[in-house]
């Protein structure tokens, strides 16, 4: 038996219990001290050379942990490769212990074997996420509040972790229980705190599972990490493309699409504006007003850092921050007149404009005039921006005689406006009118002709300037109004042969010049007789017989004869003109008509017959007659 003894000792002692866990189709080879959450336990003997010719059956019996048998004795009339082994399905250590038996029944020293079950899953623990959010530069640490109690009785290995974008999962392959491999804390309960690196940016879920010692998972707990790897973009606002003439509000606004920029105090996102360097403004969250004052170039920077300390500006390692130019001019531009009027021109009016900052707006300026000493408005002159300069040209000859003083109104490119009344050298802008040299203009008819002579008043003639006869036709002409220009000879004379036409009134016009001013002669009336062509069908008349026809034609230049009342008229020896019929030109002036001779009375008398056109309203001729006609009765 002591050898039989010694055989059964180095069998149990080398003694391998398997597993076989949950869900998996193979045995695995567990330590007789580790923990298994299946109840089914293999014993895998050692054989010993020689062992079989003695032994011929192997005894087991189980015992609970308190030392009690469980069930029957379990014999095997050989000895196995494996044996199954159950224990009940409460938790607990169980032992087996087996012993050799040969074939006249002598045992042999019984040895044990330790059998721990646990299938109890833990409380699921707290996987803690961070507060904030972290920076993409940032190592995410994952912190585990332990699983509350009672724990299993294999106690806690450790815990299970994974990683996804929101896909969820179990951080094992079976949801219920995890492999050694697959706990990835394993060095018991207070194994609680692992780094997960850098993550992506946006969020990512930490699914967490407390292992016991036996393998068993418990519920899935979930740790949110939000991480922002982008810094926030700043856009200013209230900055005007050119110049300002007051103060400036400007506005920075910060935008960040993950961690945001909702303020929370000093310790989260701000967004601030410098300017010219100065210390910046600060206002915690998204929005930051700053004013701007003081005429010249400014120079405005903007930051911001959203919740998860990304900046944007102030950062060495990163792009510079937002910037803007703001250009203030409070100042008005200085105004001031020529020194002195340009004597070939003195009715051009120049004022410069100066401003040390924005420059002269060369889109709006003006310049006034009224008369000195009074407080009438001032009239404001056609006015044009040359660079800095306003020019105006003052019609003085429209103007009556006396003192004048000027008013120049200009504007900054910021729209300052400023205004100015003296000269460059000192003195107030005033002008004495008449300004220019006066001069006379005559005009006279001669015949077709109007003539007239240009003359400087207590001077010369005026040679070689341009003179201008209006003719102004009455009412119905067509065109009323006629312009012919003439130019004043070495004595200032002129002359304009006028073409025909119906009446008018004629005159000359002076237009003046830089140095000269405006003239216009006396107005002449040009009367112009009614144009009338008349003929007799015949010279003879016969009494009772044919009629004779008396036709014409009414000279229509220049106006519409249509409608025209036509008088014909006859006379004889020792009488006056006598109207016998009235009838009416058509549009192109033509008249005709008809008359027969039955008067005994009128043989051998010599008649003469005419055409009267008395004239009407609209009409712009002169009363006017045809030559007579002679016609004899027979």
């Amino acid at each position: 038996m002591t050898k039989l003894a010694s055989r059964l000792l180095g069998m149990l002692a080398a003694a391998m219990l398997l597993a076989v866990p949950p869900a998996l189709g193979n045995a695995v080879a567990a330590a007789s001290n580790e923990w298994q959450a299946d109840p089914f336990f293999y014993l895998d003997h050692w054989q010993v050379p020689g062992f079989e010719e003695q032994a011929t059956t192997a005894g087991y019996r189980l015992l609970d942990p308190q030392g009690n048998q469980i069930g029957a004795i379990i014999r095997q009339p050989s000895i196995r490769p494996l044996t199954l082994i159950e224990v009940p399905a409460i938790p607990g250590i169980y032992t087996v212990e087996g012993w050799l038996e040969d074939d006249e029944g002598q045992l042999g020293p019984p040895r044990t074997a330790t059998l721990r079950f646990d299938d109890t899953a833990p409380a699921p623990p707290v996987a803690e996420s961070p507060e904030r959010w972290l920076l993409g530069t940032e190592q995410a640490v994952l912190k585990i509040a332990h699983p509350t109690g009672p724990f299993p009785l294999s106690g806690i290995r450790g815990y299970a972790i994974s990683l996804d974008l929101g896909s969820g999962g179990t951080p094992c392959s079976v949801s219920t229980w995890c492999s050694l491999e697959e706990t990835d804390l394993d060095e018991g309960i207070d194994d609680d705190v692992v780094s997960l690196g850098t993550l992506p940016e946006g969020t990512t879920y930490a699914r967490v599972a407390a292992v016991s010692g036996a393998g068993v998972a418990s519920s899935v707990s979930s740790a949110v990490f939000r991480v922002d790897a982008t810094r926030p973009s700043v856009s200013i606002h209230g900055v005007r493309s050119g110049w300002s003439a007051g103060p400036v509000r400007v506005t920075a606004s910060a935008d960040d699409h993950l961690s945001g920029m909702a303020a929370v105090g000093a310790a989260g996102p701000f967004t601030a504006i410098a300017v010219d360097g100065a210390a910046p403004t600060v206002a915690w969250g998204d929005r930051a007003t700053a004013w701007i004052a003081g005429s010249g170039i400014h120079r405005v920077e903007t930051y911001a850092r959203d919740a998860a300390g990304n900046l944007s500006g102030g950062d060495p390692e990163g792009p510079p921050p937002a910037s803007a130019i703001v250009r203030i001019d409070e100042e008005p531009p200085q105004i001031l007149f020529s020194p002195a009027q340009d004597p070939t021109e003195p009715e051009r009016i120049e004022a410069t404009l100066s401003d040390a900052y924005s420059g002269a707006d060369p889109s709006r300026g003006s310049i006034m005039v009224r008369l000195a000493g009074t407080r009438a408005r001032f009239e404001e002159l056609p006015t044009k921006t040359v660079g800095g300069t306003l020019v105006a040209r003052w019609d003085s000859d429209s103007y009556p005689p006396g003192k004048y003083e000027f008013l120049a109104v200009g504007f900054d490119l910021a729209g300052n406006a400023g205004a100015g009344t003296n000269r460059d050298r000192g003195g107030r802008m005033v002008l004495l009118n008449p300004l220019k040299g006066p001069v006379s203009l005559t005009g006279q008819l001669i015949g077709q002709r109007f003539a007239g002579r240009l003359r400087a008043i207590g001077g010369d003639s005026v040679a070689r300037l341009e003179v201008k006869v209006v003719e102004t036709f009455a009412a119905g002409s067509q065109p009323q109004r006629r312009i012919t220009s003439a130019r004043t000879g070495a004595d200032g004379s002129f002359a304009v042969r006028l073409r025909p036409g119906p009446s008018r009134d004629v005159a000359a016009t002076f237009a003046g010049s830089p140095v000269l001013t405006r003239a216009s002669s006396a107005t002449r009336r040009l009367a112009v007789s009614t144009g009338v062509r008349f003929r007799a069908s015949a010279r003879e008349a016969r009494i009772g017989g044919g009629p004779i026809v008396f036709s014409g034609r009414v000279d229509r230049s220049g106006a519409s004869a249509k409608g025209l009342p036509v008088e014909l008229q006859f006379r004889y020896p020792g009488s006056g003109w006598i109207e016998f019929r009235t009838l009416e030109a058509d549009a192109r002036g033509r008249f005709r008509y008809a008359y027969g001779f039955s008067d005994d009375d009128s043989r051998g008398i010599r008649f003469q017959f005419r055409a009267h056109v008395p004239g009407r309203e609209g009409w712009p001729y002169e009363p006017g007659s045809s030559r007579p006609v002679l016609v004899t009765g027979r």
